[in-house]
């Protein structure tokens, strides 16, 4: 009995053992169950996190790279036509082959007018604007019209004062940016353009062809009124303010009008008193660098220009052309009034009285620029002739010739009746006035047969004055 009932104990005891072993199992195959099932569903997850926080930099880098390789193909598809020579792309076939005309230098559209030919279309039609004269867009300022819209936006910039371009080394600004790569050159040193003939160099292209019809003497600017020619279109505009009378820049302070800007420009240094270049020599200031380089022939003696005739040498180009018309007996100028023709066209001013040159200081007024300069030394006490034997100084150089003679007994001029010779040349005019009896200065309170003397005249005009007193 007691065998029996350990029997059925140890058999509870196998089951027990049985099922917990089967639990065991059971739980071991859940948890492998388990464990298969969270490798399958999370290892992506988990290995995910892992990378995405080792390879950052990395997948942002193929983010872009993808958006770049995208952005080309874009590209590709918006401009499908590559240049071979430069890698270019553009949009169409027609943009494409006025691209490569750049490369070939070719130019198939010609001008029917002039012959000149372009590489592009448009730039042919802007070119019929000079033969048509059509000038579509213009200033509502001052009405000046242009043939294209570019030039137009750059003449603005005159009314507003514009300057978009700064110089990084001086400060000074430009309205053009082609004026601020010329100024550049002023501290670099650059001039890219030289003469072949002479080898001055020049910092602008159109500056070395201006000087090159100094060597060729070209003029192709012609005045239609008068037939002058000259070698600058600007010199030929100016030109044509004589005959029309136009003097666009005026004085807001004495109202005194000018054709050229630079005129007006140092015209204005009048006012405002300043002198930019000076003498090292004696000090003496200009308002014009070319003005300092006129008056430093003074001291230095230099004659630069000489008549190829007489061989007479003179400081200044001007004075050469003057002289020339003695030799060809040009006389350009002919007086409306009284018929008499002129080297100069200062004879009108006799006319019309007029006198455009003023002296700051008294007020007074002179028909001639010359005539006020050489007023101004009054002012100023300055004498820049002076006489190397005895000191003494002029104002003019004509009569530092004229007191040299007085040491040299120099008399140039002589009269062709006695013989008589004269260091100056009024004094041999006021001298034939005696062997002609001529008396071109008379008395307006008598009937008087004159005076050949002004001197005379005025000597006999006293008496009438202590008749009266």
């Amino acid at each position: 009995m007691a065998s029996i009932k350990e029997e059925q104990e140890d058999l509870k005891h196998q089951q027990i053992k049985v099922e917990e072993k089967e639990v065991y199992c059971s739980r071991g195959e859940e948890q492998i169950e388990l464990k298969q099932e969270t490798d399958t569903c999370m290892v992506v997850p988990v290995d995910e996190q892992t990378d995405h926080t080792e390879s950052e930099p990395n997948r942002n880098q193929d983010i872009f790279q993808e958006a770049a390789e995208a952005e080309n193909q874009n590209r590709e598809r918006r401009k499908p036509f590559s240049c071979v020579i430069c890698k270019k792309r553009l949009t169409s076939k027609s943009v494409f082959d006025a691209h490569m005309r750049t490369h070939t230098g070719e130019k198939p559209f010609t001008c029917v007018n002039c012959g000149k030919c372009f590489s592009h279309k448009q730039h042919l039609t802007k070119h019929m604007m000079i033969h048509t004269g059509e000038k579509p867009f213009s200033c509502v300022n001052c009405g000046k019209s242009f043939c294209q819209k570019p030039g137009l936006t750059r003449h603005m910039r005159i009314h507003t004062g514009e300057k978009l371009f700064s110089c990084v080394t001086c400060g000074k600004s430009f309205g053009y940016k082609l004026a601020l790569t010329q100024h550049m050159m002023i501290h670099t040193g650059e001039k890219p353009f030289s003469c072949v003939t002479c080898g001055k160099s020049f910092i602008r292209k159109q500056d070395l062809t201006q000087h090159m019809r100094i060597h060729t003497g070209e003029k192709p600017f012609s005045c239609g009124n008068c037939g002058k020619s000259f070698c600058q279109k600007q010199h030929l505009i100016q030109h044509m303010m004589i005959h029309t009378g136009e003097k666009p820049f005026s004085c807001v302070t004495c109202g005194q009008r000018f054709s050229r800007k630079q005129d007006f420009t140092q015209h204005m240094m009048i006012h405002t008193g300043e002198m930019l270049f000076s003498c090292v020599t004696c000090g003496k200031s200009f308002i014009r660098k070319h003005d300092l380089t006129k008056h430093m022939m003074i001291h230095t003696g230099e004659k630069p220009f000489s008549c190829v005739n007489c061989g007479k040498s003179f400081s200044q180009k001007q004075a050469l052309t003057q002289h020339m018309m003695i030799h060809t007996g040009e006389k350009p100028f002919s007086c409306v009034n009284c018929g008499k023709c002129f080297c100069q066209k200062q004879h009108m001013m006799i006319h019309t009285g007029e006198k455009l040159f003023s002296c700051v200081n008294c007020g007074k007024s002179f028909g001639y620029k010359l005539a006020l300069t050489r007023h101004m030394m009054i002012h100023t006490g300055e004498k820049p002739f002076s006489c190397v034997t005895c000191g003494k100084s002029f104002i003019r150089k004509q009569d530092l010739t004229q007191h040299t003679m007085i040491h040299t007994g120099e008399k140039p001029f002589s009269c062709g009746n006695c013989g008589k010779s004269f260091c100056q040349k009024q004094n041999l005019i006021r001298h034939m006035r005696i062997h002609t009896g001529e008396k071109p200065f008379s008395c307006h309170m008598m009937i008087h047969t004159g005076e050949n003397h002004k001197n005379s005249l005025t000597r006999h005009m006293t008496r009438h004055t202590v008749e009266k007193l």
